[in-house]
């Protein structure tokens, strides 16, 4: 078992950097993207800002958690990962489209709209990791 272990550890630590690199990039681009400053609310106790963030990252790492689990090279997980990004990006177009008044609902505070964002994040999520099951 030891020796399984050793020759596996590299493929998780490459696997495992490669997928943090995705999520920090994807939080970078996320929160610079959104009007309000998630983190700051975050710090402040803003339930909403807390909600609706934790259903993107949530509603991304599935599919990037899916991708590792069915592929092959770092390649295919850095270009799906590069993809559940795009799409996560998209469902928070549709859902300022849908509520246009979330870009003022997160940071007063209103869970009813985050907790839609979150929800809408992780359906998306999990039929984008679905598609990537190949």
């Amino acid at each position: 078992m030891p020796n399984h272990f050793l020759t596996m550890l590299p493929n998780f630590l490459a696997y495992f950097g490669v997928a943090v690199v995705l999520l920090a990039v994807f939080l970078l681009i996320y929160l610079n993207l959104t009007p309000y400053k998630e983190i700051t609310l975050i710090r402040a106790g803003n339930t909403a800002a807390a909600i609706s963030l934790s259903g993107t990252l949530l509603g991304f790492a599935m599919p990037v958690a899916n991708v590792i689990a069915h592929s092959d090279t770092l390649l295919d997980l850095a270009v799906w990962g590069l993809v559940a990004g795009a799409v996560q990006i998209l469902a928070y177009g549709v859902a300022r489209l849908a509520l246009p008044q979330l870009t003022a609902d997160i940071p007063a505070g209103r869970v009813a709209p985050a907790t839609f964002l979150a929800a809408l994040s992780l359906t998306v999520g999990l039929i984008n990791a679905a598609c990537m099951t190949y």
